[in-house]
């Protein structure tokens, strides 16, 4: 069985980036997002939402990735009616305004927030040209002593004290 065995990193303030990840793996999940328009879908997610190219196949599909294990693929079709079903990626707290800032200037009105959630994470919500709404969820630091983490706990969340 495979064990958790390290501290629980927590989050932070000045947390950095990973980076965009391009090497090759098993990808054990990726939404598939069909689009009319793969031109202005891709360039969107490009400079709006800062995934990299990772390959395409012209006019089938372009996968898309940011950090490890955050993969999309764009596919020719009609897209998906809208719904309440969004797709989250993980990010740091500085990257958030940014992206929200190049998001409005190639679609302007895309996007809401950064707001902070109740489960202590800032989101920030962007919807696509394809109508894919995508939230970008970066984790707020917690104080262990302070009345985040006590109502973390007070629901069972075991924060870790100091």
């Amino acid at each position: 069985m495979n064990e958790f065995r390290g501290p629980v990193p927590m989050p932070a303030y000045d947390a950095v980036s990973p980076g965009n990840y391009l090497g090759f793996y098993g990808m054990p999940m990726f939404p598939n997002v069909p689009t009319a328009d793969l031109e202005a879908s891709t360039d969107f997610w490009l400079r709006g939402l800062g995934f990299d190219n990772l390959f395409t196949l012209p006019g089938q599909v372009v996968h898309l990735r940011r950090w490890a294990f955050q993969d999309v693929l764009l596919k020719p079709g009609t897209p998906a009616a809208p719904s309440e079903a969004s797709i989250s990626f993980s990010c740091v707290l500085s990257e958030l305004d940014e992206i929200a800032k190049r998001c409005e200037e190639i679609t302007p009105g895309c996007t809401t927030g950064p707001e902070l959630m109740p489960w202590n994470s800032r989101e920030l919500t962007v919807v696509t040209p394809e109508g894919t709404t995508v939230v970008m969820t970066a984790a707020e630091p917690i104080d262990p002593d302070g009345p985040v983490a006590e109502r973390m706990r007070a629901v069972g969340i075991d924060v870790p004290r100091r």
